[in-house]
């Protein structure tokens, strides 16, 4: 049976602050910071440019005023077919990999009042709840090479001899010590010194300095990331319409990720002179928790054609949790040593926020024969943080590294009796100041749909790529694998008026 280890949630010693600050990064901010094109298949297959359209039930994300515009109650069931494709490149060796998944991605309705009365101000009012998937986090992807310059050996190098002005850890800990009775720091260095990684300095038990144990490179690596999960949200929404031509809305909102990244880090040595052939370093992370945040917006008819919409998005609060399970094998003068100590390490829970976004929207509705709809949104995601004590060097590296971010989606629809064409493109650009970490996305969306009676079948297809960086490991051997990733998603959705 698995054994826990359990630190103090209150403990605020530099060791567990050090380990938090590790083991996070800004490209981990970034993931909850940023969300994906999701919900109805009319939504996405018109890129989700529905900002001054409303009558949809994704549509009550991007403004909530949205609501209002149905004239029924009605009802959305959405799945999706995700599938991304990733093409690697480390050090000039290139490699692929892909991911699919099924999921139930939306799901919500909307509940009408209408005001009888002929001249009253507020015609009517609308009650929604809508669950959607923000962000399917189901990826894969195998990156293999030869790193001319840096060994693994520089990630357990950089725990062993002290952080800042920690000073390395103490000989006598790591010969004597359980895994379990470490900080997760020491741990890392534990990891590494029986997986033969580095020496210690002198044979004394106070000694605090090591060197590497790794023969002279190249070094070839291997690294296998699977990630499984998703960000979700339920939106709680109440709109009315005003007169004939105003719309107002608001959604509470509640939201919540579960997020498992599993990695394995392979390292081998063409000349192993110290006896050290081979390691490989195993590392399971689970990252779940849950938010708030709210949305507030109008739309303006100020024709019966013309459209404006305006929109706010509230920053989501988060608190999240991570436990991390690790091993260890290195090759050693021709013999496997294992290093799994069998532990799920759970780390204090901690907060973050995400930036708010603005969202201004125009639409033009051609009787009832089409329609085309525009959306531009901003985003400053260098006002992205970590509200827990203990990360202001790292909440001093997101605001410099992250900027203001534009997001821009067009959408069109047109309808032939019962059949409704539509198409939509969206451009959204990097959250990065340096545009590479991370790079802008372009997509492309189309779909179809079909009206019955009082129901509606919907089709989509949606496309994306994207460019990004995956460092091999948070620490020391920090080197990037550049993947460009493309991917086409198919939504089926059934709408019900009830």
């Amino acid at each position: 049976m698995k054994r826990y280890l359990f630190i103090a949630a209150f403990s605020l010693t530099a060791a567990a602050l050090h380990a938090q600050q590790n083991l996070n990064t800004p490209e981990d901010a970034v993931r909850y910071a940023t969300g994906n094109l999701n919900g109805t298949a009319r939504f996405r297959a018109m890129s989700g440019a529905f900002g001054a359209l409303g009558g949809d039930m994704s549509a009550i994300n991007v403004n909530p005023a949205g609501s209002a515009v149905f004239n029924y109650n009605t009802a959305t069931i959405s799945l999706t077919n995700y599938n991304i494709r990733n093409k690697s490149d480390y050090f000039g060796t290139g490699t692929k990999d892909n991911d699919s998944s099924l999921e139930l991605n939306q799901l919500g309705a909307v509940f009408v009042y209408n005001n009888t009365k002929e001249n009253a101000t507020v015609k009517k009012f609308a009650i929604a709840f809508n669950y959607e998937n923000t962000d399917n986090l189901d990826n894969s992807f195998f990156s293999a090479g030869y790193n001319p310059n840096n060994s693994i050996d520089q990630y357990f190098l950089r725990y062993a001899n002290g952080i800042g002005n920690e000073g390395g850890i103490y000989l006598s800990t790591l010969n004597n010590s359980y895994y379990e009775d470490l900080s997760f720091i020491d741990q890392q260095a534990f990891l590494g010194y029986n997986a033969y990684m580095f020496n210690p300095d002198t044979s004394s038990p106070d000694n605090t300095t090591y060197s590497s144990n790794v023969p002279a490179g190249p070094y070839y690596n291997e690294n296998s990331i699977s990630t499984r999960g998703y960000n979700g949200k339920v939106a709680f929404n109440f709109a009315m319409q005003i007169q004939n031509w105003l719309y107002l809305g608001a959604n509470l909102n509640a939201h919540f990720t579960d997020y498992i990244k599993t990695s394995s880090l392979y390292e081998d040595y063409a000349n192993p002179t110290t006896g050290l052939e081979a390691v490989r370093f195993n590392n399971r992370r689970y990252t779940y928790g849950g938010g708030f945040s709210f949305n507030v917006g109008a739309i303006a008819k100020a024709t019966e054609s013309l459209r404006f919409g305006l929109a706010y998005e509230s920053p989501t609060w988060y608190r999240l949790q991570d436990e991390i399970t690790q091993n260890i094998i290195a090759r050693n003068n021709g013999s496997n040593i294992v290093t799994d100590p069998g532990i799920t390490f759970i780390l204090d829970d901690y907060g973050l926020k995400t930036p708010g976004k603005y969202t201004g929207s125009l639409a033009y509705i051609f009787g009832g024969s089409g329609l085309i709809s525009f959306d531009y949104s901003l985003k400053d995601y260098s006002q992205t943080k970590y509200t827990s004590s203990g990360y202001g060097s790292l909440n001093s590296e997101l605001e410099n590294s992250l900027d203001m971010a534009s997001e821009f989606r067009v959408g069109a629809e047109y309808r032939i009796k019962f059949v409704s064409l539509r198409g939509g493109y969206r451009y959204e650009q990097s959250p990065y100041k340096n545009g590479y970490t991370v790079g802008d996305l372009t997509g492309w969306s189309t779909g179809l749909g079909f009206a019955f009676n009082n129901s509606r079948l919907d089709l989509a297809y949606s496309y994306f790529e994207r460019k990004s960086n995956a460092p091999l490991l948070t620490a020391g051997l920090t080197d990037s694998a550049r993947i460009n990733s493309s991917n086409n998603n198919v939504t089926l959705s059934y709408t019900l008026d009830l």
